[in-house]
């Protein structure tokens, strides 16, 4: 564990990053800037943010002790990862998420739905999928696939998927109401960035199994996706889960700001320690006698 400690940010992150409400244009969100960080840049971004994985850590071992001792009214946290191809989720799961007990988190990444998720309603496969009790999830791509892939790609029609927001709303109010901290992040990379990191993984034959041709058939309809992702940032940006915009053409700060949006928000959790279930006086003794 590092020894090292995290300067705070001068106003908590989720302020910094949180989507306000009302309309939303993309365009008004810089990809490159660096909002909240307190380093000098990419050369200390490494130490800055391994400086949060001790805090991390010990947060994260208090929600699942807690878990364990009493699953039945644990807290939950849930980390949802949306962006563009090459955006950077999984460099945020193991650069950010990567920072804390693996024993203690939940991954899942979202692909095109099995026959079996197709014979249900879209919130199904979502929820066989939620954190247990004292356990942090991850969804690499959610339950918002299903007004961005779905509504550009038109899989199902107009009528049905623009149902969708206000169910993702009172989904996401019923997870929040039953104890799960909700943190949605929009990973923002741009067009000409998106490019470059496409065009590397074609430069290099490591790289080759990181690129997809699809990919850049959801570039060419880049003005519709974004036009998607803002109606998802504006409708579904509501007080109990709102939209954390993480500018992500900086790798480094990407994977800082994740690490301090989870570090911020277990943080005002107040998490306990469990109480013992035993005697503590007569339990040293037995130990001191054995």
């Amino acid at each position: 564990m590092s020894s090292k400690s995290a300067k705070k940010v001068g106003h908590p992150l989720s302020e910094l990053l949180r989507v306000p409400a009302g309309p939303v244009d993309l365009a008004r969100f810089d990809p490159a800037a660096t909002p909240g960080y307190p380093g000098e840049g990419k050369s200390d971004s490494a130490e800055e943010t391994e400086a949060l994985g001790a805090e991390l850590s010990d947060l994260q071992e208090v929600l699942y002790a807690d878990g364990r001792s009493e699953p039945e009214t644990a807290s939950r946290v849930l980390v949802v990862l949306q962006g563009m191809d090459t955006s950077g989720k999984g460099g945020v799961i193991r650069h950010a998420i990567g920072l804390v007990d693996p024993q203690g988190t939940q991954l899942r990444a979202f692909k095109a739905p099995t026959a079996e998720e197709r014979a249900h309603d879209f919130l199904w496969r979502i929820r066989q999928a939620l954190p247990g009790p004292g356990m942090i999830g991850i969804f690499d791509r959610s339950h918002y696939e299903d007004v961005l892939v779905v509504r550009v790609e038109s899989l199902v029609p107009e009528a049905e998927w623009s149902r969708r927001y206000a169910q993702i709303n009172e989904f996401e109010a019923e997870l929040v109401a039953g104890g799960t901290r909700v943190i949605k992040c929009m990973l923002n990379v741009s067009f000409e960035e998106q490019r470059r990191r496409l065009a590397e993984r074609l430069a290099h034959p490591s790289k080759y199994w990181k690129y997809n041709p699809a990919d850049v058939d959801a570039r060419l309809k880049w003005p519709a996706y974004q036009e998607a992702y803002a109606a998802a940032l504006e409708l579904c940006n509501t007080v109990d889960a709102p939209w954390h915009v993480i500018p992500s053409d900086h790798k480094w700060y990407r994977n800082w700001a994740v690490a301090e949006l989870l570090r911020e928000t277990l943080a005002g959790m107040n998490l306990q320690w469990p109480p013992a279930e035993f005697d503590v006086a007569t339990e040293q003794a037995r130990v001191e006698a054995s």
